[in-house]
């Protein structure tokens, strides 16, 4: 089990208080230091085992075995049908952006543990899983590893291509992290593939005035009329963990009913306007 007095004790949010991405968070130089691989492997697991055992699980695991899924290939979608065809049988894969730090926050270490559920209810080897945020701590890196999971050490900023079935698993993460991700696989044929278990499109609009909201995150605004969303349950003493969260897919014959000049040639967004990005960008130079 978890350190006694700590399951499910989550800080309640503010009503009306925004949320922030928890890549924002810096690991100190302390935590970086005290970390105890194997203690720290050891209380992730126990927490998997706890998580197993509720009913958010139960309500949660048709999410995770159908993660695998491919959507129905549409016959008449336009582009390279055998290349799209060979992808949709492809072993499907996952990404966690924003995961957070795990090894001091229970949220984090709560999310961390639903998504190597998912990966086990989605038959996804965790090698097959590839995790960045940059608030991991080298320890924290090390017990991803240790977990089996893939560490990233670049930051894409979610500009991640799919090329194959791909789980995208992005607890309250930015918005502009979600943007890009949208805008990188802004294609009929790319979208399909892809899977997100993340914040609610519908309710990232309802929490921000809609001029700045089709400004500032135009992909999102354009998807949310194509993909189909399914809100997954939480329960009121995990509303810092799992709250706002959804199933949100891509069907290909209702990207099709977007008209074609919505597919060419996508601006990739700058957010020149935006004071509160809620993610890190990467570091550029020169």
């Amino acid at each position: 089990m978890s350190d006694p007095g700590e399951e499910w004790q989550v800080a309640r949010r503010r009503k009306g208080a925004a949320r922030k991405s928890k890549s924002l968070q810096v690991p100190s130089t302390r935590s970086r230091e005290q970390l105890d691989i194997g203690k720290s492997v050891k209380r992730v697991r126990d927490t998997v085992s706890e998580l197993r055992c509720d009913d958010i699980w139960h309500e949660w695991k048709k999410a995770g075995s159908s993660a695998s899924s491919t959507p129905p290939e549409d016959t008449g979608a336009e582009g390279p049908a055998d290349q799209l065809g060979s992808s949709r049988c492809a072993q499907p894969q996952c990404v966690c952006y924003g995961l957070g730090s795990f090894s001091s926050c229970v949220s984090a270490r709560f999310q961390l543990a639903m998504l190597l559920l998912l990966l086990d209810a989605g038959q996804i080897p965790p090698k097959d899983c590839s995790v960045y945020d940059p608030a991991f701590s080298s320890g924290e890196m090390d017990v991803l590893r240790e977990l089996g999971l893939t560490v990233l050490t670049e930051n894409e900023e979610g500009k991640c291509l799919v090329t194959k079935p791909t789980l995208f698993y992005l607890m309250h993460c930015g918005k502009a992290l979600y943007n890009n991700l949208l805008w990188k696989n802004w294609s009929v044929q790319h979208l399909p593939l892809m899977k997100i278990i993340g914040n609610s499109f519908n309710g990232m609009m309802d929490r921000t005035v809609e001029r700045e909201f089709r400004r500032d995150y135009s992909y999102i605004t354009q998807a949310v009329s194509v993909c189909e969303e399914r809100r997954l349950p939480c329960p009121s003493r995990l509303v810092d963990v799992f709250s706002d969260t959804a199933v949100i897919t891509f069907p290909t014959a209702s990207l099709q009913r977007l008209p074609q000049c919505t597919w060419a040639e996508p601006p990739e967004p700058q957010y020149q306007h935006c004071s509160d990005l809620e993610i890190i960008q990467r570091e550029t130079h020169g």
